[in-house]
């Protein structure tokens, strides 16, 4: 099928290492630890990130990230999304000049308010028909075990997105495509910043009707938004948009959902960080997901309130009082 390079041996990386191995592709796994890297080699398991999950034996992994690009047709990129510019400054001069890059990141940048599509841009020089997205409900464990679920390809060239839902599609794993990267990165990045504030609601003891209408406006937050930077609204009814944002907001697997619901409990926001090993973006993104609607004129309580409980300028509670004793207004998207 084809040589792919998967950027980055977390859970969800290596989760789609082992989709595209299972669709029949040659894949080469780059983690930044040796021991990890010959940990998988030698047991074929990452047993840091999914344990007791056994990795096709075609997936090879390595500390070295110029072995890993060597001669990749497809360069998956699954880094935390504001370290994808340091990486990208160490090894991105080896990814060969026709291949693909799919960006498996959920952020928004710090300090510049990009993309993570537009940072691939900006620093290797690559047109909008070599860069991709795989978004959706990608909860990392349950697509390792291979439990069915749907994603979607975003790529602004058609052709391009059809041959990677090609080299992705397995029995239990199907994606979709979709020309609109804009609003599938977006839709990505938010149900990050909601998903905390859910989880905060959970861990001060709310019920349904609570996660409920966060997980309602915050889709709406998130589309408006997305239609001021040029998204397709339509794009936010899909698996990139209400699909990502509904697993993220009632999974336990939810890194930031898992988070938020520390932080209603009553740890500190480096307490929680002390207790999780992987990175729940939306910690990091909601200061640039906040800024980036501002600079739009973009009103996003939910965001702006998560912002300012990360910052520590709010507390949990009072998150929640905020938002509900909101000027009560029409129910306008």
């Amino acid at each position: 099928m084809a040589r792919t390079a998967v950027m980055g041996a977390g859970s969800w990386g290596t989760a789609f290492a082992l989709v595209l191995a299972d669709a029949g592709n040659d894949v080469r796994l780059w983690g930044r630890r040796a021991e990890l890297c010959d940990g998988i080699n030698a047991t074929h398991e990452n047993a840091d990130y999914l344990p007791g999950i056994a990795l096709p034996e075609t997936i090879r992994a390595t500390h070295d990230p110029r072995e890993a690009l060597d001669g990749a047709e497809v360069v998956v990129l699954a880094v935390p999304s504001q370290q994808l510019r340091a990486n990208l400054g160490d090894w991105g001069d080896a990814i060969d000049d026709a291949a693909v890059m799919v960006s498996l990141m959920k952020g928004v940048e710090l300090g510049t308010h990009l993309r993570m599509s537009e940072v691939v841009a900006e620093l290797t020089g690559a047109g909008p028909e070599r860069i991709a997205v795989v978004t959706g409900p990608n909860l990392a464990k349950e697509i390792a075990r291979r439990e069915p679920a749907a994603s979607v390809v975003a790529c602004a060239d058609q052709a391009v997105a059809e041959r990677l839902q090609k080299l992705c599609h397995t029995a239990a794993f199907r994606p979709y495509t979709n020309t609109d990267v804009i609003g599938c990165e977006l839709g990505g990045t938010t149900k990050n910043v909601i998903g905390l504030a859910v989880g905060v609601c959970i861990g001060l003891g709310f019920g349904d009707n609570t996660k409920a209408s966060v997980i309602t406006r915050g889709l709406a937050e998130t589309a408006r938004l997305g239609v001021a930077i040029g998204a397709d609204p339509l794009t936010f009814s899909g698996l990139a948009g209400m699909g990502d944002l509904v697993a993220t907001c009632s999974s336990p697997l939810s890194r930031n959902r898992t988070f938020g619901e520390k932080l209603g409990q009553g740890l500190s926001v480096e307490e929680v960080t002390a207790q999780t090993r992987q990175v729940a973006e939306g910690v990091k993104s909601c200061r640039s997901v906040a800024e980036l609607a501002a600079a739009h004129d973009v009103d996003m309580p939910i965001v702006t309130h998560v912002a300012a409980l990360i910052a520590g300028e709010m507390d949990p509670e009072a998150l929640v009082k905020a938002l509900i004793s909101r000027e009560a207004k029409p129910e306008v998207r």
